[in-house]
This record gives C-alpha cells, sequence and structure tokens, in this order.
C-alpha cells in the first residue's frame, strides 16, 4: 500500500543560491514548508508553514507556483511517497530559524547529496533551468 504525503514548499533562491532548513536532530536539509492541515489551500500552508519555521510572512498575492515534485519520503517506510508542491514568492521580514528548525542554509548544487530524495529532483529541475549554482 502505497502512502501519499501531501507537502508545500518555499524556493527561495538568492544569488543561485536556494534556502535550506535542517530540523533538529537531522542530517538531511529540507526546502523550507510543510504539510496541509485540513481545509487548507496550498497558499495558505505556504503563509503558516513559513511563518512557524523561518519567522517571516509570505506575502501570497506575490506566490507562484514552480512544479510539483513525486518522491520515495525521506526516513520513512517504503512505499510512503511525498508529493511536494513549490511556490516562490516575496516575504517581510528577517528570516531566521524557529519551531523545529535548528539551522538554516544556502545551497548549491553540489549540495545535492546533502538533501532529502523530492529535494534532489527540484535541485535538478533548477540546475537545467540555469537558476542554482553549481
Amino acid at each position: 500500500m502505497i502512502t501519499e504525503i501531501d507537502k508545500i514548499a518555499w524556493i527561495h533562491i538568492v544569488d543561485g543560491r536556494i534556502l535550506g532548513a535542517r530540523s533538529k536532530g537531522k542530517d538531511t536539509y529540507y526546502l523550507p514548508g510543510g504539510k496541509r492541515e485540513p481545509g487548507e489551500s496550498d497558499i495558505d500552508t505556504l503563509v503558516r508553514e513559513i511563518e512557524e519555521e523561518l519567522s517571516v510572512r509570505i506575502k501570497p498575492e506575490t506566490a507562484a507556483n514552480a512544479g510539483s515534485f513525486r518522491a520515495s519520503a525521506h526516513g520513512k517506510s517504503e512505499g510512503v511517497r511525498v508529493t511536494m508542491s513549490c511556490y516562490t514568492a516575496e516575504y517581510e521580514g528577517e528570516i531566521r530559524p524557529a519551531s523545529e528548525i535548528e539551522e538554516l542554509a544556502w545551497l548549491t548544487y553540489k549540495d545535492r547529496a546533502r538533501v532529502s530524495e523530492v529535494s534532489q529532483m527540484i535541485f535538478d529541475h533548477l540546475h537545467e533551468l540555469n537558476k542554482l549554482a553549481d
């Protein structure tokens, strides 16, 4: 039986580097974001999760879909898959780790092995579009 995890992620790139977040006690980086709560839209989830994790407010009117990606869920049993709907968006405030986030890092394509499988797919996509530095 395949179980699907529905996640929303924020793609924030500055000078060819993408913002990655590492949760407390973990060794893998993820794109900031998280799971949808019942009744939430993609944008509602994006705004809530980014505020919880990074202490900034996403400007919902600037959110743009950057694609959806599906892969095996990192750290979960076989048959558990994650679908990550990605968005770019402007924000207000100063990015800093909050909630379960222990560390933030600006990652390039050479950091691909340090991220989850679905994030690796996103890194590949962004690299092909020349948005992510080597």
